[in-house]
């Protein structure tokens, strides 16, 4: 008699050649926006305005400082939520759990242009970190929430296996519980990722650049071209961000979870 099909594996087969598929296409469609916006808008007749704005140089700058800010809030995401995540799991620190994960929900739920406000009031301050850190506690909870549950998943045999076989609690840690939540907290990250890309738009208004200042100049000056290429670009930018982070989830993980 034949074996009845695994309907189970040829469906993670499927998963699997369609996320590939959108690792190929993805940053193919990154490009032909890209392109498609700079063509259109560097074809036109462009008034004295629109020239100030959309120009080699300029464009290059606020994307730079586009990623510079989105880097930075994702390098302190990581270093806070990582560890805190991996403290959290730790027997004696569970019950802070609830705690520190409501502070971030807190973050999470208040918008994020209410943030940035809250913060320039509470300082006075304009720049670059103005902007940086009040997005970082806005995207900080998918990285800190999924940090724990990759932990919670580890299969307590395994766990009690390393044991049994002589491992520290740190040994245990770090060759087994670590490399197995790692795939939650790629997948965490690359929410945070996306978030701190949208979010980075409002950092005009502390004075930190990026391309909203490109969206909010077409908004005031009803200039259609210059919000459309600033909305694009930073469309573009998002679309990038997260095929970047689908690469990680790809081939960052451990081998035997791909």
């Amino acid at each position: 008699m034949d074996a009845a099909p695994d309907k189970g594996a040829s469906e993670r087969n499927a998963v699997k050649r369609a996320d590939r598929l959108r690792l190929l296409v993805q940053p193919a469609v990154v490009l032909i926006l890209v392109v498609g916006v700079l063509v259109w808008a560097f074809s036109r007749d462009l008034t004295a305005t629109q020239q100030g704005s959309i120009t080699a140089s300029n464009l290059a700058t606020l994307i730079w400082q586009h990623i510079l800010i989105t880097a930075a809030v994702v390098i302190i995401v990581v270093i806070i939520a990582v560890p805190l995540g991996t403290l959290l799991t730790r027997p004696g620190y569970t019950r802070l759990a609830p705690f520190f994960v409501g502070i971030a929900n807190v973050g999470a739920a208040a918008p994020a242009v209410g943030l940035l406000v809250l913060f320039y009031l509470a300082t006075r301050q304009t720049g670059f970190w103005i902007g940086v850190l009040p997005i970082a506690f806005y995207s900080l909870l998918p990285v800190l929430r999924n940090t724990i549950l990759g932990y919670q998943e580890v299969d307590k045999t395994l766990i009690d296996a390393g044991r049994g076989q002589g491992m520290s609690s740190m040994t245990v840690l770090r060759r087994l519980e670590f490399p197995m939540a790692v795939p939650y907290i790629l997948a965490g990250l690359r929410t945070s990722l996306v978030l701190a890309v949208g979010t980075a738009t409002l950092c005009f208004l502390v004075s930190a650049g990026g391309l909203g200042i490109l969206i909010d100049t077409g908004y005031k000056l009803r200039d259609n071209v210059t919000l459309v290429t600033g909305a694009v670009l930073a469309v573009s930018l998002a679309l990038f961000v997260d095929w970047l982070g689908a690469l990680a989830e790809q081939f960052l993980g451990p081998k035997g979870l791909r």
